[in-house]
């Protein structure tokens, strides 16, 4: 990429969020499917993911991120109208009454459709804009940020993955802007956990400054993934990671990062309050 871009609002972000830059965001991961790799089958039923929504609320989300496909290894591809049968009944009744935004955490471009349309306002798009570019002109005609995540196909060790992670994200972002969506309205993720070695995640997260000088704000995930298991050196469950996860959070935000998504809302909260009292005192 040429050059640094300075993010200015835009309508849709400074509408829809606290300015980023200042706080640290916390989005709560709401799976409404049978086989994510923490939670699947927990909020499923449509009673139970509403209930979810709003104790992630009440816990501080200031976002709601709603997948209804796994996306961890080896899953198996979702048709789409599987998909909007599990996240478009949640949407629908939840918009109306949570104060957050909700993000539709996806790569189809009609599900992302059909999310804006019943009350999303945020496309998180695990492929980048990559897998289904239409989504991108989807996001840009109902007004709703991006969020761009690097991902992978296979996994090469041997790769620079920080220069793999700018390239992809010019191919990004020259699909969002063909579709009419403004620098302003992006939002970049390094998909930890994603299309990358062992190795590859740390080198994301530890080279994080050079993904957010690019002049985007920079969501990143790495709630109660796999890596974090391998560094508590023991066997650990997914919902038993909360600590490596408050961690690798801190040292997210401590680098730059504007958002976190995560499982556990309440403890990140506070954790990112510690942190911004520290790093970004301004913002308290």
């Amino acid at each position: 990429m040429n050059g640094t871009r300075t993010v200015t609002p835009s309508s849709s972000l400074s509408a829809l969020l606290p300015p980023l830059g200042g706080r640290t965001l916390v989005m709560g991961i709401l799976n409404v499917t049978p086989d994510s790799f923490s939670d699947g089958g927990l909020f499923a039923g449509e009673a139970e993911a509403v209930a979810q929504a709003e104790r992630l609320v009440a816990e501080g989300a200031a976002i709601l991120d709603i997948g209804g496909e796994s996306t961890r290894p080896g899953h198996v591809p979702v048709p789409a109208d599987e998909e909007q049968a599990r996240v478009l009944p949640v949407i629908r009744a939840i918009a109306p009454r949570l104060p957050v935004p909700i993000s539709i955490d996806t790569y189809k471009a009609s599900t992302a459709r059909l999310a804006l349309e019943a009350g999303a306002r945020i496309v998180n798009d695990v492929w980048g804009l990559q897998r289904e570019p239409d989504i991108a002109s989807v996001a840009a005609a109902h007004g709703a940020p991006v969020i761009i995540m690097h991902n992978r196909e296979t996994i090469d060790p041997d790769l620079d993955i920080v220069a793999d992670m700018l390239a992809f994200f010019e191919r990004s972002l020259t699909i969002a802007h063909r579709a009419g969506l403004a620098d302003s309205e992006i939002v970049l993720d390094p998909g930890v956990g994603f299309g990358k070695s062992w190795n590859q995640h740390l080198e994301a997260l530890r080279r994080l400054p050079e993904i957010r000088a690019l002049g985007f704000p920079v969501l990143v995930g790495v709630s109660r993934k796999s890596l974090l298991g391998r560094l508590h050196d023991r066997e650990t469950r997914p919902a038993d990671r909360l600590t490596g996860s408050l961690a690798a959070h801190a040292v997210a935000a401590t680098l730059g990062a504007d958002i976190v998504r995560v499982h556990d809302v309440a403890a990140h909260v506070d954790a990112m309050r510690v942190v911004d009292a520290v790093m970004r005192p301004e913002a308290r």
